[in-house]
């Protein structure tokens, strides 16, 4: 009892510490990217909390799994660095004694990891999803903040509007518009404009009461255009990638159309939390430390065997979207694998002891 209590409170300690650190290095991956695309106006600013919010909901089963793998890892290696696994073996505990309190502690994480991929993960990739189509509906007048100059989305042209629309016929003022294109300059200044949708989803601007230069930089080859109204094409409809869509779909909805693309991520869904399962077992084994040899060879191992499983479920995701595998072997061959390798490492690690001197 002692024994297991010990090891419990010493996992939660642990993990939370992990989780913590994982967490903070993931919201600040997320956050430097997003800044990035904020930055060079391919996302507004307004847009960046609620994003990393979306992120971070939808990667928090990857950080759950990868917590409870590195705190239980980290916990037994201090036991054997500080001797104290040594006390355990003296005292009749075997290593397999261990698979008990491991599997009592990463049991709930792993029905939280499956929770999260399964439907928590799904929600929040289809709201970014949302969120990112709106955002790019806006075309890039409606991105610009009144009163800067703002690059566009494709690093074409430079805006610049005194007052600016935040939804589709609303009022331009004072539109600055510069564009370059093999050498030729393109310059639009108006007093006013706005901004149209056709009925394919073709936003164009219209701007009315102003003049068009046109010509090569460092020459006196301009042409100078006064127009009252003057209409040019902004955006056109991005369709949606697939994987990304597929990603977005909820786990219902995979069931129900089993296409070979809804297969292989449905077996990517299911196989996350059987990986945070494998892998806490897994961290039993090669939390083996010498202490009188180096400290850091099984964490390097550890990375190396989390980097090989995870790679591992994603090919044999992409066989069964390219029909090349069926679900069974995709959802058996890596998981039966890495329990088998895990069982075999147990087994050579394993302090043999008489039956009636082991704990109870």
């Amino acid at each position: 009892m002692i024994f297991r209590r010990a090891l419990q409170r010493e996992f939660a300690q642990t993990a939370a510490g992990v989780f913590v650190a994982l967490f903070a290095i993931l919201i600040t991956t997320v956050l430097i990217r997003l800044l990035g695309q904020a930055a060079g106006g391919r996302l507004p600013p307004d847009a960046v909390l609620s994003l990393i919010g979306l992120g971070a909901l939808a990667q928090l089963p990857v950080v759950l799994s990868l917590s409870v793998f590195i705190a239980i890892l980290l916990t037994l290696s201090r036991t054997y660095r500080d001797s104290e696994m040594v006390v355990w073996f003296a005292a009749g505990v075997p290593l397999s004694a261990f698979v008990r309190p491991v599997l009592a502690f990463a049991l709930p994480f792993v029905l939280l990891s499956a929770a999260g991929t399964l439907w928590l993960s799904p929600w929040a990739q289809q709201k970014s999803g949302e969120f990112q189509a709106s955002l790019d509906a806006r075309d890039d007048t409606t991105r610009v903040a009144p009163g800067i100059f703002r690059e566009s989305a494709s690093a074409g042209r430079v805006f610049f509007v005194e007052r600016g629309a935040t939804e589709v016929g609303e009022k331009l003022q004072n539109v600055f518009v510069h564009s370059e294109e093999r050498g030729r300059l393109d310059i639009v200044a108006a007093a006013q404009g706005s901004v149209h949708v056709d009925a394919r989803g073709n936003r164009f601007v219209v701007l009315e009461d102003g003049r068009r230069f046109e010509g090569v930089a460092g020459t006196a080859e301009f042409r100078i255009l006064e127009f009252d109204r003057y209409t040019a094409l902004v955006d056109r409809p991005r369709p949606t990638g697939q994987v990304a869509r597929t990603r977005a779909q909820p786990t219902a909805t995979l069931l129900a159309d089993r296409n070979p693309r809804n297969l292989g991520e449905l077996t990517a869904r299911i196989g996350a939390p059987l990986a945070g399962l494998l892998l806490a077992l897994l961290a039993i084994p090669l939390a083996y430390v010498n202490p009188r040899a180096g400290r850091g060879h099984n964490l390097i191992l550890a990375i190396l065997a989390y980097l090989v499983y995870s790679n591992a479920i994603s090919v044999f995701q992409a066989w069964v979207a390219q029909g090349r595998v069926g679900v069974a072997v995709a959802l058996l061959a890596p998981h039966l694998a890495v329990a088998a390798i895990a069982a075999l490492m147990l087994y050579r690690r394993q302090v043999l002891v008489p039956f009636w001197r082991r704990a109870r």
